[in-house]
């Protein structure tokens, strides 16, 4: 992996507001990098090290007012709760002791310090040495780990050089403001929960080795963080190199160049091209596509919640009756469980009765 996309992930990472880690010797820029893109985004930037805090400037300090127990977040908390901006920047974050780190599960998480709440425009961005080469480092916990993309962060001497000369380059955050649709989110969660269909054994493998555990690994947590980075992705439109990166770090490189394989290999259709066409809707001939591809289609149906999209998906559950019972079951239930006010049924249930009898949704 070359700087340059080093820094395309990073900014899709943070666009998307997956905790990111970067990894990299010392004096490699990795701070520098994460100041500079707050500065270009006028962000505030909070730097907390690690290695001289303790467990209770993340769980909160706690405090007693009117007889009951407060925990209160520290300064540059609420500084950024302040902002409702910002960049909370975790560095050395191996050399901060096994206290420390289980103290930041919740703040890299879900973004709680003590009793505080940081907005959702706060970003989690973090930076560690080697365990080796850090002073006094400590591999990461496989929570700790687990709630975090791993990115490499490479040096090249070219890209230093016309740093030192010209200045170091900004990541570009593309779509920053720009949420994704509905057909890209449900594509994304339809494609990981279709791959996940074909290889139930890559939901969750917990490392036996601590150094492999303190990188990135597969489990219900990490490939929810794989469908929001595939979705900001496409928001972003990131290069396929950024999005390999991106998955390799958030489920471990195994896993993660297993579902790339079959992502490429699948060539899903655009769930909203078929709600157009419903009736040119052809089923794929394998079961993992066509599950991808129905159960993407009833999401951003749902997602719209218009007559007009949810007939269409119906049409699509009826084309798909036949060559794919057991998915159109699960599709039709669906549907039938989430119909807009004022929906009539349309026709093509006629043609998915037994399908719907089969789901027990018909007497």
């Amino acid at each position: 992996m070359n700087n340059a996309v080093a820094v395309e992930a990073l900014a899709v990472a943070v666009s998307s507001g997956v905790p990111v880690l970067l990894w990299g010797s010392p004096g490699t820029g990795k701070t520098s990098a994460v100041v500079a893109l707050g500065t270009a985004l006028d962000w505030p930037v909070e730097v907390v090290i690690g290695s001289i805090r303790e467990p209770s400037d993340f769980a909160g300090l706690p405090v007693v007012i009117e007889g009951s127990v407060h925990l209160a977040p520290p300064r540059w908390a609420q500084r950024l709760s302040a902002a409702e901006r910002g960049l909370l920047f975790l560095d050395e974050l191996t050399t901060a002791p096994p206290a420390v780190q289980a103290a930041m599960l919740r703040v890299i998480l879900e973004r709680v310090v003590g009793d505080l709440t940081l907005p959702a425009g706060v970003r989690v961005v973090a930076a560690a040495n080697p365990p080796e080469q850090a002073a006094d480092g400590w591999e990461l916990a496989p929570p700790l780990a687990n709630r975090l993309v791993h990115l490499d962060w490479p040096v090249e001497a070219k890209s230093v050089a016309r740093g030192l000369s010209v200045g170091f380059p900004v990541p570009v955050l593309a779509g920053l403001d720009e949420r994704p649709t509905p057909a890209q989110v449900s594509s994304a969660r339809a494609a990981v929960a279709a791959f996940l269909e074909v290889r139930p054994a890559l939901v969750l493998q917990v490392p036996a080795s601590s150094a492999i555990a303190s990188r990135g690994w597969p489990s219900p947590r990490s490939w929810e963080a794989v469908t929001r980075l595939l979705a900001g992705c496409e928001v972003s439109h990131a290069s396929e190199e950024a999005r390999a990166v991106l998955v390799t770090g958030a489920v471990g490189d195994g896993p993660g160049l297993e579902f790339l394989s079959w992502l490429e290999n699948a060539d899903l259709p655009d769930p909203d091209a078929v709600l157009a066409d419903p009736d040119s809707f052809v089923l794929p001939e394998r079961s993992d596509r066509a599950f991808a591809v129905l159960t993407a289609v009833v999401a951003v149906a749902i997602a719209y919640g218009d007559t007009g999209s949810w007939d269409a998906a119906w049409r699509v559950v009826a084309r798909a009756a036949s060559g794919a019972p057991d998915v159109a079951t699960l599709a039709a239930r669906t549907l039938a469980s989430r119909r807009p006010d004022g929906a009539q049924l349309p026709a093509a249930v006629l043609e998915l009765v037994p399908v719907l009898r089969a789901a027990g949704l018909m007497r």
